[in-house]
């Protein structure tokens, strides 16, 4: 009797068990039972299993969660996801040794640079053919959805050709963030600056510094802003093919004059706190009236989202000033990209999954559950009133930068970006003039240029 009695505990306990297991969270599918009852999954790349690492940032995780789980129930393929905040060092070590994700979401421009090196060493896969792919489940194709100048630029096609390696994801535009409760906009008493002459003329008008930063590495975005300003977008296109008349020109003279007025009206905490560590530090100055403006993205809001303000205190965004009355004034836009590493053995699935994402689909999870807006046509449309005060600043008036340095061989011992932005921290600090930083950019460019 009490074997029969422990038989029927197990059993029972079993049943329990089973009926529970459907409540834990998990990013890939659980595999069909087996058995005469037991039911196939469905979809063109059943039984396949595609490893999807991304990059966790401000968006969130969950967005992805949702964007894997809907297209496992689409293909019927598995999804292996991988999340993190630095995920160089998770996906790094693992590809090295052989282990490949098939896609990946992670944006050049970051300090670690894992993409950069890749490209470098000629290791992501061409993606070229996903633009005449059908976005998959719609009869339209991606390079059809996708907003014309957000490929076959440099970032997208890294050679110089007409080969994609990166595709566009989250966009951004980047220009300078501030509090619009100082400014006659939001009541404030200042003048909202449409020239960096009347940027610099505020220092007579207020004792709050004019300019901080996250860190360093934001300046990228913003002198990308700059250089077309000064010279055009040809200009800016051979300014980031390290053209050597480009960078010794008088144009970029007066780039750096504006830079070194900008580092003598910085607020002289922000290199100390210009790291990975205490960068939300001076984010916060803009949100004490600590400083007036400050470079950066929209993902800055949801990362100061719980954070203490001044009364009053409401984002205010604009493009930078323009060097001369009347003249073009620019936002950079700044977009993620996701890729394929070379040595991806399921290729084909990692393109039908990267078609996905720019699914009406995929798109609306991005937007309503991570906030993250892809360069879509029509996305800005289904925008909250307060997005739309961003990613509306090109029907503002101002034009958009896009592109990035092109790609070169390694140079050993170069850190280009080292020379680039940050710089700046040592022209604050006094350690080195802004002359120098133009000279020290003129030799990394030529350097950079040789190794193309």
């Amino acid at each position: 009797m009490k074997k029969i009695l422990a038989i029927v505990l197990v059993l029972a306990l079993a049943l329990s068990l089973a009926a529970c297991g459907g409540n834990g969270t998990t990013s890939s599918s659980t595999p069909a039972a087996s058995g005469s009852n037991a039911q196939e999954p469905a979809g063109e790349f059943a039984g396949q299993t595609l490893k999807v690492a991304a990059i966790e940032t401000a968006y969130g995780v969950e967005m992805w969660e949702q964007v894997c789980a809907k297209f496992e129930e689409k293909t019927g393929a598995t999804v292996e996801l991988t999340t993190d905040k630095n995920l160089e060092d998770v996906i790094d070590p693992q590809m090295k040794a052989g282990n490949f994700y098939d896609v990946v979401h992670l944006a050049t421009g970051r300090e670690k640079a894992l993409p950069e090196t890749m490209l470098k060493e000629n290791a992501l896969a061409d993606l070229s053919d996903i633009l005449t792919m059908n976005v998959y489940g719609e009869d339209v194709t991606v390079g059809e959805k996708i907003i014309p100048g957000f490929t076959g630029n440099t970032t997208t096609n890294p050679y110089g050709d007409e080969r994609v390696f990166m595709m566009p994801m989250f966009y951004s535009p980047c220009g300078l963030f501030y509090n619009k409760a100082n400014f006659t906009e939001g009541g404030g008493e200042l003048t909202l600056p449409t020239t960096w002459d009347e940027f610099f003329a505020l220092a007579d008008q207020t004792d709050i510094p004019l300019f901080t930063y996250p860190t360093a590495g934001y300046l990228d975005a913003f002198i990308y802003a700059m250089i077309p300003e000064v010279g055009g977008q040809e200009f800016f296109n051979k300014a980031l093919q390290y053209d050597a008349e480009v960078w010794s020109s008088e144009e970029v003279g007066k780039m750096f004059e504006v830079l070194g007025k900008l580092a003598e009206n910085t607020e002289k905490s922000t290199p100390s706190n210009g790291n990975n560590d205490n960068f939300q530090k001076n984010q916060q100055l803009v949100l004490d009236n600590g400083a007036l403006f400050m470079p950066n993205g929209n993902w800055v809001i949801g990362e100061m989202a719980d954070a203490p303000r001044a009364d009053g205190f409401e984002w205010g965004f604009m493009a930078l000033p323009a060097m001369e009355e009347g003249g073009d004034r620019y936002s950079y836009t700044f977009f993620e990209q996701c890729w394929v590493p070379a040595g991806s053995t399921n290729q084909d699935l990692a393109k039908a999954f990267i078609s996905y994402l720019y699914s009406d689909e995929a798109a609306e999870i991005f937007a309503t559950v991570g906030g993250a807006v892809q360069p879509i046509a029509g996305m800005t449309d289904k925008l909250s009133d307060d997005n739309k005060v961003y990613y509306s600043v090109y029907d503002n008036g101002a034009k958009a930068a896009i592109g990035t340095f092109a790609t070169t061989k390694p140079v050993e011992g170069m850190n280009f970006k080292q020379i680039f932005c940050f710089t700046m921290d040592s022209v604050v600090n006094g350690n080195k003039t802004v002359e120098q930083w133009w000279t020290d950019m003129q030799d990394a460019c030529a350097t950079m240029a040789a190794n193309m």
